[in-house]
C-alpha cells in the first residue's frame, strides 16, 4: 500500500512510501511541461539486449523522478529495502507519466496516449522494452512477480478521469478508487510476497480511505480544475449545487458563518465518517504482514487518519488552509508506528502498544 500518488493514486502510494495518495497532482507542475522527464531520461539508450548497466541507469532515472516529484517518497521509501524501493520508483515513474497523458489536450488524443502506454506495459512484462522507464518496470514485474492487471487498472483510472469529472454517488467513488488507489496497495503487498485475498481486501479498505481523504483535503484544488469528487446525490441531500459550491468555495474569503457553510459542514462530516469506517475496517492489516512491512503500513494508516482528523479539527474548512502533515508530524508518527497497534473496536481511533 502506498502512501495515496501524482495525486490520483497518492492515497495508495502512501503505503508504498509516502502520503500525498495519489497521482492526481492537484495543480502541481506537469511533468512534460517543466521538462523534467526529458532531463531525467535524456541520454539513456535501451539496446536490443539491455545490459545490467542499462538497467541500473533506468532504475536510477526512476529514482530521480520519484525524488523530484513525490514529496514524501524519499522519507517513506527508506522504510523498505533498496531492491523494493527501486521497484516502487519504477511503478511511480510508470503511473506519473500516465497521469500526464490524462492532462493532454483533446479527449481522443489522451485516450490514444494511454492506450499506447498500456501496450508498452504488456510489452515490458514480456521482456520487450523500448524506453528506460519500462525497462525498469519490466524487470520489477518479473523479479517480484507483480500482477500486470494492477498496473493496467491504474491506466484505466486515468482513462476514467479523461471521460468523467463527476460522480453521481458514493458507490461511484468506491468504484473509481478500486482502480485509482487499490491497485497500488496490492502491488505493495505483492512486492513483499503477499497474495492472500483477505490481505488484499484489508489493503483495499485502507487505500480507498486514503484516496477519499485526499479528495476531502483537496476539494478547493479540484473545484478549480472543474473536478468534483463529492457525490452529487449527497450534495443534493444537503441542498448544495455544483454552481453554488464553486461560487462560495472559490471566493477569496469563503464566509464560514453562513447558512451555506453549515450545509457544507454537514456534507463533509458525512463523507468523513464514511472514510473513518473504511480506515477502521483496514486497520488490522499492518499486524498481519511480514515484519519488514509493518512499520510502513502503520505509518501509512496513521498519516492518512491524522490528515482526516485535521480536516475535522478545522471544522471542515479545507478552503482557507489545506490540511497536511509537516516534517515534525512524520517524525512523531514514525515513532508511533514502531509499536504494534492496539485497536478498540468501540472507538474510531487506534492506539499503540506500550511495549
Amino acid at each position: 500500500m502506498a502512501p495515496g500518488c501524482c495525486n490520483r493514486c497518492q492515497g495508495a502510494f502512501t503505503m508504498a512510501g509516502t502520503r500525498r495518495t495519489s497521482f492526481r497532482r492537484s495543480g502541481t507542475a506537469r511533468l512534460r511541461q517543466d521538462g523534467l522527464a526529458e532531463d531525467i531520461f535524456q541520454g539513456i539508450q535501451v539496446s536490443m539486449k539491455p545490459s545490467a548497466m542499462d538497467l541500473d541507469a533506468a532504475y536510477a532515472a526512476c529514482r530521480r523522478l520519484a525524488r523530484r516529484h513525490y514529496e514524501n517518497f524519499p522519507v517513506a521509501s527508506l522504510l523498505v529495502p533498496r531492491e523494493k524501493r527501486d521497484a516502487l520508483a519504477a511503478i511511480y515513474a510508470f503511473a506519473r507519466a500516465a497521469d500526464d497523458f490524462a492532462d493532454e489536450p483533446g479527449v481522443e488524443h489522451r485516450l490514444e496516449l494511454l492506450g499506447e502506454w498500456r501496450r508498452k506495459l504488456y510489452g515490458c512484462a514480456e521482456g520487450k522494452a523500448d524506453d528506460p522507464s519500462f525497462l525498469a518496470l519490466g524487470d520489477s514485474i518479473r523479479k517480484h512477480r507483480l500482477s500486470v492487471v494492477n498496473l493496467d487498472n491504474l491506466i484505466r483510472a486515468f482513462e476514467m478521469d479523461v471521460r468523467n469529472n463527476r460522480h453521481q454517488n458514493f458507490e461511484s467513488l468506491l468504484y473509481y478508487s478500486s482502480y485509482s488507489a487499490n491497485p497500488v496497495g496490492r502491488l505493495m503487498l505483492e512486492l513483499f510476497g503477499h497474495r492472500d485475498p483477505e490481505l488484499f481486501a484489508l489493503s483495499d479498505y485502507i487505500c480507498t480511505a486514503l484516496q477519499l481523504t485526499n479528495f476531502w483535503q483537496d476539494v478547493r484544488i479540484d473545484l478549480e480544475r472543474d473536478r468534483i469528487y463529492l457525490p452529487l446525490d449527497d450534495m443534493a441531500r444537503f441542498n448544495i449545487t455544483v454552481e453554488e459550491l464553486k461560487a462560495w468555495a472559490l471566493e477569496k474569503d469563503a464566509p464560514l458563518n453562513s447558512e451555506m457553510a453549515d450545509r457544507w459542514r454537514g456534507l463533509l462530516a458525512l463523507e468523513s465518517e464514511r472514510t473513518w469506517e473504511l480506515f477502521r475496517k483496514g486497520q488490522p492489516l499492518p499486524e498481519r504482514v511480514v515484519p519488514e512491512l509493518r512499520v510502513q503500513l502503520r505509518l501509512t494508516w496513521l498519516t492518512g487518519t491524522t490528515i482526516l482528523e485535521r480536516v475535522e479539527a478545522a471544522d471542515y474548512d479545507v478552503f482557507h488552509r489545506r490540511p497536511k502533515l509537516r516534517v515534525f508530524d512524520f517524525a512523531r508518527l514514525y515513532f508511533k508506528a514502531r509499536r504494534p497497534f492496539v485497536f478498540d473496536t468501540a472507538e474510531r481511533r487506534v492506539g499503540v502498544s506500550a511495549n
